[in-house]
């Protein structure tokens, strides 16, 4: 057994002689997963709670995936934008088709994704002749690691070294119309918002909030942008959140779930916004990447049945009964939130999620955190019945030790 150890050890050894120090990993390697199980290199099986952090939408080694990727494999890997290929259109026309938007472009992750949609909103203003740059964004947001999108971002460690940042991005308190007013200026370019605050821990706008949202922006002509790289692709139980709320942004961002894995994003907006983007004036060398969208149009080939959706929300209450159930037994947590197959566990003893999140590893179920004191949960959307049990019956002896 210490021979088998050696080699999660050895490999961790490697891993902090080779890698910039930025993450903390878990004490154990990856090896391989199918599902919602992941198994180490010593060949511990662990559950997946984590999903990639809203990645692994249908899990891990999904067939049908694996078949779309094999396909397409055998074509086309790569083109530059000088060109077009089926995979791109065909996955644009399928998000076109499912939302509001008229138009779509490609990059690779959530934060290009979202520079994407800030730039079209400055520059559809530009090309009116407005003077319009300031952009507001709220408290306890999270838009990704870029220089804009830390700016965004609410995190003060995140933004700790990396200045100086955009000074014309201004924060609104979260649900909080009022504040979002006393932002607005003549300069007003967008208003970018989580419908769902992800990395704070779950946090959901109330529609009441988002509809005034969207009545502001019209009165003021501000594009209002939904940032759904966590919240779509049926993490809530909708294909997109937006329909949850029944409010309708100019711009909305898309990663994360929506490639299964595969490393894409997606700007959708409206044709008049989207001309702004003239030839020339934005690009990204692998957007549109043939292998991930051609993985992408059978995630949403999947994902968009209203049977695979209402049965997230089954999936949801299994799971949520299941956490409070447990939570009265160890009088785990203050307050368990969820929207789909996304929790928010905010923990009785505070600072205190990292030591918890180990002794889940070492009964072999993956979790993740938000901040120090909140436990997040958001497993494949397709999660067995059996594995939610398994998983919450692994949770419960972590809690014992805690």
């Amino acid at each position: 057994m210490n021979e088998e150890k050696n080699i999660n050890d050895q490999l961790l050894e490697n891993y902090y002689e080779v890698m910039v120090p930025n993450y903390a990993p878990a004490n154990f390697v990856v090896k391989k997963a199918i599902g919602s199980s992941v198994w180490d290199v010593n060949d511990k099986k662990y559950i997946d709670f984590g999903g990639g952090i809203a990645v692994n939408s249908l899990g891990h080694s999904h067939p049908e995936l694996l078949n779309a990727l094999e396909e397409q494999a055998k074509k086309i890997w790569h083109h530059s934008n000088y060109l077009a290929s089926e995979p791109s259109i065909n996955l644009a026309k399928a998000l076109v088709d499912l939302t509001f938007a008229e138009k779509v472009f490609f990059s690779n992750s959530g934060s290009e994704a979202n520079e994407t949609a800030i730039k079209i909103a400055r520059k559809y203003h530009h090309s009116k002749g407005n003077d319009k740059v300031e952009i507001i964004a709220f408290k306890n947001a999270f838009h990704g690691r870029s220089l804009l999108n830390i700016s965004l971002g609410g995190s003060k460690l995140h933004k700790e070294g990396f200045g100086p940042l955009d000074q014309s991005i201004l924060r609104a308190e979260f649900n909080d119309l009022d504040s979002v007013k006393k932002c607005i200026s003549d300069k007003t370019a967008a208003i970018i918002i989580e419908p769902i605050q992800g990395e704070a821990g779950v946090h959901a706008a109330d529609q009441e909030f988002l509809i005034r949202l969207r009545e502001v922006c019209d009165q003021q002509e501000i594009l209002l942008i939904f940032d759904e790289v966590q919240s779509g692709i049926g993490r809530t139980g909708k294909l997109f959140s937006y329909i949850k709320y029944e409010v309708i942004p100019d711009i909305l961002t898309s990663a994360k779930g929506l490639g299964g894995g595969m490393p894409i994003g997606a700007t959708l907006t409206k044709n008049k916004f989207a001309e702004a983007l003239t030839v020339g004036s934005h690009g990204s060398t692998f957007g549109g990447n043939p292998l991930a969208c051609a993985v992408a149009i059978r995630v949403l080939d999947l994902v968009k049945q209203d049977s695979f959706l209402h049965a997230v929300k089954a999936k949801e209450e299994l799971l949520k009964q299941g956490l409070e159930e447990i939570s009265n037994k160890h009088q785990a947590f203050s307050q368990i939130r969820s929207n789909g197959l996304w929790f928010g566990c905010d923990l009785n003893q505070k600072d205190k999620v990292n030591s918890l999140l180990d002794l889940c590893y070492e009964e072999g179920l993956i979790g993740i955190s938000a901040g120090t004191s909140t436990l997040r949960f958001a497993p494949a959307l397709n999660i067995p019945d059996s594995d939610i049990q398994e998983g919450l019956f692994r949770l419960d002896k972590a809690l014992k030790r805690f």
